[in-house]
């Protein structure tokens, strides 16, 4: 395997374009989407094609690196078991780079894009020693992508040994704990540095909640009137000179402070004060000015998104990502329209600065406009690698691209040219009012803000979460001097109670998680599906709860591997990865440090589980044999029930799947008994199995008669069996049967398995390919999405995933068109050639079906 450290020799930096434009060029990205918005700024010397994300990682049945040589990782191409058709992906790009003069990596400008760039040198340079440009751009906008392919670079070799060091840090604890979880508890569990800190994060906070004891206290609320309206609300501030304590109750009460603990204490101060004259003792009135907020990070713009949207972190990087690839913008082709997404860096160009200035200057005036643009402060541990996340043009408003974007695109395109926008404007200002009063020897304080400037707040407000205050309310107080006496309207205690901590949401525990320097930009999307696909922790209305099992995996490890799995060291570790990247520090003397720290308390972990019986996790079910409690155990397919006296007891059942009574009547089969048609193949029972891909049925008759049937996603009812049709089967003459798959309907014969024949349908057009004697049909992928292909398969791969239409294209006489339908454009026709231009709208013919379904939906 060829090694970064070699390849220096097969870079080298090229400053004159038109001698690089002469030669055949192969530029290589992660994405499609990516590689059709970047071809069209380049010339027809350049093929962009995409490596659809890393073509190499470290191999799952191994642990893939060598501790005892220093470290050292064992790379192998992606197999297509883990990365659909990556063998193929490889194989065209060799032969790409052998048909090119040189090859251009443009992967994404983080860690990670830089990892993929240095694998694919390695490959595509095994055998032809073509040489090769690192290109990075933070934009994918023409003057970025051009501007980056005048002025090339070498791939960043610190930036390598970063995601490569994380890469084996991840390794060496995914698969050196992981075990100690499947000996202490069972199953096939699985450790990770970084989602096992999320995941203590979440059970510590639940520990914090029942653990809560709640504190009682009260607040006094005087209405008051002056000589002028309006009426408004003063709350008892002072009593005496101790302040009236109304937070902060997990600290000790202060001398100079006062707690009102219950409803005789407030009343009593209520009586007191309705005997008192309630004058004006002091008011100050002064501007307040509130700054408009920098320009999104990645994860600002994760927790504005959650706030505002409800959008799941993975769901704003996803479309996030789609505007930052590009976006099909009518005559202009596809775009790019923000810049990378994946930055923790506040810093803007001097160029977009000055863009949305004059921007701001032409469209809202000069008093929006300050003086000079603003420059943000980056946190000190931030990377600071790329910019800001903002809109390559800011003259692309968000009413211009509506009918290019779908909702979602709108949204957070919107989110993020609005935040970008408001950075560059003026102050809101703000004339805030406290009225100080004094009642006896009772104190009350008034406080009202009115805006009198919206500055930046024209265009955008930050979402607030649950928990903040608005300082900046509006609230109207009158007009009042030292001295004026105020008549008293009402006086009322009111009780209140202190809250637990609230639960982590998504956004929150981003947030947390940033704070105390864990993760990065690129990490939170994936710790955020981590920790919900391994069933640590699950979402209960936007917040999340630790499960049994994240429970007892986090006490496990956190007992054994207390300091490896702490927030302060897991941000240390992070710090490192930084000083690898910033060149401070050797990746393998950080592999060393940690190894030595965490080879100690490995063998500390494995000596403790010896002999340890294997753990239980306890759930408030109830065994209905013999009444003891039910613990969650792991077999061989996965979680299941067990009764806790086993063995004495051997009852088990599948998790969740006891009803409540509640629940069995709600959905009306509280008495009945699932009724499960026989075998139709034997006439045998049909009884409920369990297998590795779950449950299903299975005939009694086995293994005499292997017939199956698979259940119905969510419910303990079998799919229906086969229904015979009046056809014959094309290869034996039985008869052909339609049943319901994996995929949804299908017709085949009834003597499967003997008899493999599948009907497929057919759309009446001869395969495309020159030479194939097949049909193109109907067919559907893994996930249900239908496409076409010729049924000539595997000898012949054609394939379209929208419908191809036996009519000649108008413009370049291609033979077929393809046919496609969306919500936003409806069905519309266009050419397979890519460098043909033709596309034309089409009215689909209503069918007699969809008539009477028109007919009977408006009489309903």
């Amino acid at each position: 395997m060829v090694r970064h450290e070699s390849l220096s020799g097969f870079f080298f930096a090229v400053r004159n374009r038109n001698n690089i434009a002469m030669s055949k060029n192969l530029v290589i990205v992660e994405s499609p989407a990516k590689a059709k918005t970047i071809n069209k700024y380049l010339g027809k010397d350049y093929k962009v094609m995409a490596s659809i994300g890393h073509i190499k990682d470290l191999p799952t049945k191994d642990l893939g690196v060598d501790i005892d040589n220093d470290f050292e990782p064992t790379y192998v191409v992606i197999p297509d078991k883990r990365k659909r058709n990556n063998k193929k992906t490889v194989s065209d790009l060799k032969k790409a780079a052998k048909a090119s003069d040189a090859i251009w990596l443009a992967a994404d400008p983080d860690r990670e894009g830089e990892a993929i760039s240095q694998h694919l040198a390695e490959e595509l340079t095994k055998r032809n020693k073509k040489p090769v440009h690192r290109v990075v751009f933070n934009e994918i906008t023409k003057k970025a992508i051009l501007a980056a392919f005048e002025h090339p670079k070498e791939v960043n070799t610190n930036l390598v040994d970063a995601q490569q060091a994380r890469r084996v840090l991840d390794r060496l604890v995914g698969y050196k704990v992981s075990p100690i979880l499947w000996k202490t508890i069972g199953g096939r569990l699985s450790a990770g540095r970084v989602q096992t800190v999320a995941v203590r994060l979440i059970v510590e906070r639940e520990r914090d909640i029942e653990a809560f004891v709640k504190t009682e206290y009260w607040s006094v609320l005087a209405n008051l009137a002056a000589s002028l309206p309006p009426n408004f609300d003063a709350k008892l501030r002072k009593v005496d000179k101790q302040t009236v304590k109304l937070s902060k109750f997990d600290q000790d009460v202060k001398k100079t402070e006062i707690h009102i603990k219950d409803e005789k204490q407030a009343k009593s101060i209520v009586d007191e004060a309705k005997g008192e004259d309630f004058i004006v003792d002091e008011v100050t009135k002064r501007e307040r000015k509130r700054n408009p907020t920098p320009p999104f990070i990645t994860s600002k713009l994760q927790q504005d998104a959650s706030r505002r949207f409800s959008f799941s972190v993975k769901k704003t990087m996803t479309v996030a990502q789609k505007l930052y690839e590009g976006k099909e913008l009518g005559s202009e082709g596809a775009v790019g329209l923000i810049t990378y997404m994946r930055t923790d860096s506040t810093r803007v160009s001097a160029d977009a600065l000055e863009n949305a200035r004059g921007f701001i200057g032409e469209n809202y005036g000069d008093k929006y406009l300050p003086a000079k643009a603003k420059q943000y402060s980056t946190k000190k541990a931030a990377q600071d690698a790329h910019e800001a996340i903002r809109p390559t043009d800011v003259n692309r408003t968000p009413e211009s691209l509506k009918k290019f974007l779908s909702p979602d695109e709108l949204k957070l395109y919107t989110l993020i040219w609005q935040r970008f926008v408001a950075s560059q404007m003026t102050p809101a200002l703000f004339d805030r009012t406290t009225i100080d009063i004094k009642a006896g020897r009772f104190g009350f304080r008034a406080t009202g803000s009115i805006q009198k400037f919206d500055g930046f707040l024209k265009v955008y407000q930050e979402a607030k979460s649950s928990t903040a205050k608005d300082d900046d309310k509006d609230l109207s107080l009158p007009d009042v001097a030292k001295g004026d006496k105020l008549k008293l309207n009402e006086i009322t205690p009111n009780q209140h109670f202190t809250e637990p901590p609230p639960r982590y949401s998504e956004a929150t525990l981003v947030k947390a998680l940033e704070e105390k320097g864990i993760g990065r930009p690129s990490t939170y999307a994936a710790i955020m599906t981590t920790i919900q696909s391994r069933e640590y922790v699950e979402k209960v209305e936007g917040r999340f709860h630790p499960t049994a099992l994240g429970t007892t995996v986090n006490d496990l490890l956190v007992e054994n591997f207390d300091e490896i799995f702490d927030t302060a060291y897991t941000a240390k570790m992070e710090g490192s990865l930084d000083d690898i990247e910033d060149g401070k520090l050797n990746w393998r003397e950080a592999m060393r440090s940690f190894y030595d720290r965490f080879s100690t308390k490995l063998e500390a972990a494995q000596e403790n589980i010896k002999g340890k019986k294997k753990m239980a996790i306890p759930t408030d079910e109830v065994c209905e044999k013999c009444n003891a409690g039910m613990v969650i155990k792991f077999g061989r397919y996965g979680q299941f029930l067990a009764c806790e006296n086993y063995p004495e007891c051997k009852n088990t059942r599948e998790v969740g799947s006891k009803k409540t009574d509640e629940e069995a009547s709600a959905n009306g089969d509280s008495d009945e008994k699932t009724e499960v048609p026989e075998c139709e193949l034997c006439g045998n029972e049909m009884v409920l199995k369990k297998g590795r891909f779950g449950s299903f049925y299975g005939c009694k008759g086995y293994p005499d008669c292997k017939n199956i049937r698979k259940i119905s996603k969510g419910e303990q009812k079998p799919k229906a069996p086969p229904v015979e049709l009046d056809e014959e089967c094309p290869k034996d003459g039985a008869k052909l049967v339609k049943r319901d798959g994996r995929f949804g309907e299908f017709i085949s014969c009834s003597n499967y398995p003997k008899c493999k024949y599948i009907k497929q349908e057919k759309i009446g057009m001869a395969c495309t390919r020159a030479g194939c004697k097949g049909e193109i049909v109907v067919k559907k992928s893994r996930r249900g999405k239908v496409f076409y292909g010729c049924n000539e398969y595997p000898d012949c791969d054609v394939v379209f995933w929208n419908k191809p239409i036996k009519e000649k294209c108008p413009d370049c006489n291609a033979p077929f068109v393809l046919e496609k339908t969306t919500k936003r454009d409806g069905t519309v026709r266009y050419c397979n050639n890519e460098d043909c231009d033709y596309k034309i709208s089409v009215e689909t013919p209503v069918t007699e079906s969809d008539k009477e379904s028109k007919v009977s939906s408006s009489a309903t």
